[in-house]
């Protein structure tokens, strides 16, 4: 119980310190993206320092049922997507209490770490949220520039 509160307090600590940004819906097919935030990101493109973690909160409504949801993050360059890791990809333990439901709203809260080995150049991130069945949830993606 203790750590559902904490894990509440957090997303709701952070949702008021983020940052909302511009972001494009890449397929959201199972549910609807109300705002993205990553903090921090005070201007556009997101400035990613290497061996930085940013902390991305999504607030989205469900259009179905699911018992669990899967995280998949991916730079795009010239069009290649190519997967970033994450510590958690699991969405129920980034603050969405599962199973999720239709016409829920939902906030979820992961960190997005940068890597000190990955080259400082700009691309685009697309971060999808996968339901029981593989769709989408969300999908939205943002440009970077990811600096030394």
């Amino acid at each position: 119980m203790w750590a559902l509160k904490l894990t509440l307090l957090l997303a709701v600590g952070c949702a008021v310190m983020a940052d909302p940004v511009k972001f494009l819906d890449c397929g959201s097919k199972d549910g609807n993206i109300n705002e993205v935030n990553v903090s921090p990101c005070p201007s556009e493109p997101c400035v990613l320092q290497k061996g930085q973690s940013y902390t991305v909160n999504v607030t989205f409504s469900s259009k179905i049922n699911s018992q669990g949801s899967k995280a998949k993050v991916y730079g795009e360059l010239l069009h290649v997507p190519i997967a970033f890791p994450l510590d958690q990809p699991d969405g129920c333990k980034c603050g969405i209490q599962c199973p999720i439901e239709t016409g829920h709203s939902y906030t979820y809260l992961n960190k997005l770490p940068v890597k000190t080995e990955y080259p400082s150049l700009k691309l685009v991130v697309r971060w999808e949220l996968l339901d029981d069945q593989d769709q989408m949830l969300f999908c939205w993606r943002i440009p970077v520039q990811i600096t030394g």
